[in-house]
């Protein structure tokens, strides 16, 4: 099901994930006059203290689906392991921006990296994982350093290990859970970067600047802009994205995670939602990522993408929360906390733009 024609203020999205993002797309959207609906089976669901209703139920409850359903006018998700059988039954109801298709293909690696690769698109070696024997003739064919990575639900490096040359390969497996995987040549990149594309129902594209990202045992902990790389790269990189969100049908804000290694941009995966790498926009931008996805989802104009500052966003792991103090105190520091009651080790709390002057 399409969205027809734009969705007037006063409408409702209905966002399926109560966590931070979902949570910050509700705060983009009340200043439009656009309500949220949050639909998600944790009671204590972060995006709930900022949201105009909440249905608190199982991904598989379809009474609840259906009732969430006629609530809403369109229907948006805040990560990417949705059942997909949800998003489907939900669009036969409603409009669900991103679509299906969208979330099947980032919800399976091999998918993923399949049509990726189908659009000239550059992705690292990669091969089947069913078994050990798989395995190991995935190991002769790619060789080694390479990566072992689930096929499904998998994020911030969980459901993955690295083989190296001594690693037992039956043991990396079981790390994994024997779980069907993908096996990905490693690749010694110099930077990792991201691209943050929004794309409408009716084609239009808007592509924020590049940001170069650090990350620390899988997990982000910082983006900043501008990257520094050359022209080229970003262009590329840019090019990239647009590419992949319009080959999807895409409706809404894409990540798109890539790698720059010896002057080649690599892409890694693709996040069908609004990504943490792009968590700068809400200081350093006329309209955030998460109006953005709005805008996208409701049919509106997007907004422009122009950064009128550098920036750098940090994320807050743990408790790191008790920063809070001392970050608010800051010149230049914007602070965004997420509203979680359990600082666990690695756990996303909040993060903060430290913004300073554009420089030309």
């Amino acid at each position: 099901m399409r969205l027809e024609s734009p969705l007037p203020p006063g409408a409702t999205v209905g966002i399926l994930g109560g966590g931070q993002l979902a949570r910050m797309l509700a705060l983009a959207a009340a200043p439009l006059g656009i309500d949220c609906h949050i639909y998600a089976p944790e009671a204590d669901s972060p995006a709930f203290a900022v949201s105009a209703a909440r249905t608190v139920a199982g991904y598989e409850n379809f009474a609840a689906l259906d009732a969430f359903a006629r609530q809403v006018d369109v229907v948006t998700y805040e990560f990417e392991n949705v059942p997909a059988a949800t998003a489907a039954f939900l669009q036969s109801r409603k409009p669900v921006a991103p679509g299906v298709a969208a979330l099947e293909t980032a919800q399976d690696r091999i998918n993923e990296k399949t049509f990726i690769s189908s659009l000239g698109i550059p992705v690292a070696p990669f091969a089947e994982v069913s078994d050990l024997t798989s395995l190991e003739a995935a190991l002769a064919r790619i060789g080694r350093p390479a990566v072992l990575k689930t096929r499904r639900f998998g994020y911030d490096g969980k459901g993955q290990t690295k083989i190296m040359a001594g690693t037992n390969a039956a043991a990396a497996f079981a790390e994994i859970g024997r779980q069907p995987a993908v096996l990905e040549g490693f690749v010694a990149f110099e930077k990792e970067i991201s691209v943050i594309a929004a794309r409408g129902w009716t084609g239009e594209v808007a592509v924020y600047d590049v940001p170069e990202n650090q990350h620390e045992n899988h997990i982000l902990r910082q983006s900043r802009v501008p990257a520094r790389i050359a022209a080229g790269v970003a262009d590329t990189a840019r090019a990239y994205g647009e590419r992949i969100a319009s080959a999807l049908g895409y409706v809404g804000v894409i990540g798109v995670e890539l790698f720059v290694a010896g002057g080649q941009v690599i892409v890694n995966e693709i996040a069908p939602r609004v990504h943490n790498s792009g968590h700068w926009t809400m200081d350093a931008c006329q309209v955030s990522q998460f109006e953005q996805h709005i805008r996208a989802v409701c049919g509106w104009p997007l907004g422009p993408a122009d950064r009128f500052a550098d920036v750098t966003m940090t994320n807050l792991l743990g408790a790191e929360l008790g920063r809070w103090r001392e970050l608010a105190a800051e010149p230049g520091v914007h602070l965004h906390l997420y509203g979680k009651k359990d600082p666990r080790p690695g756990r996303k709390m909040g993060h903060f733009n430290r913004v300073t002057p554009r420089q030309p």
